[in-house]
């Protein structure tokens, strides 16, 4: 009797088990689908850059690289590298740079700093800005590394908007 009352038992738990699977390999296709799905939403998907005015851009460079190990790369900035947390392979990169006091690449804006959000379906978004009322201030533009378009947040902050090439 204690031998049928295990089998039993086990035969319950077998096939709980793998009714249990189904259940979250459907779970799984259905979170994959939703994924894959998000991956078109226009939306902002990370930090790509930080920038901000120096008055003396040479010396702030030179400070953080003494100072907190930042290392400056050719173009002037520092890049810090990190993987997409979705796709593991992928590696990002944000840009850290200071800029000259009153630099016109953050004009119309007043304030000392612009961030660059890295982004998905940059012209799903733009159309989604447009329709909300959102300044505009240039075109897309393409380079071999992405594709930018500059906006003003509601505080009269530049913010430019990035995508990357895949």
């Amino acid at each position: 009797m204690k031998i049928v009352t295990i089998i039993a038992i086990l035969l319950l738990l077998t096939l709980s088990c793998s009714s249990s699977d189904k259940i979250d390999n459907t779970n799984n296709t259905n979170k994959q689908k939703d994924k894959n799905m998000n991956d078109t939403i226009p939306r902002v998907t990370g930090i790509g850059g930080i920038f901000f005015y120096s008055d003396n851009p040479k010396e702030t460079k030179e400070w953080y690289s003494k100072n907190l190990g930042i290392e400056i790369n050719e173009w002037g900035s520092s890049s810090f590298e990190f993987r997409n947390i979705n796709k593991p392979d992928e590696i990002n990169s944000l840009q850290w740079k200071p800029f000259k006091k009153g630099d016109e690449y953050f004009s119309p804006s007043q304030k000392d700093f612009m961030i660059n959000y890295q982004v998905q379906n940059i012209e799903g978004l733009l159309n989604k800005l447009k329709e909300n009322g959102v300044t505009i201030l240039d075109s897309i533009v393409s380079y071999d590394y992405g594709k930018f378009v500059h906006i003003m947040d509601l505080e009269g902050n530049k913010i430019e908007l990035w995508e990357a090439n895949e």
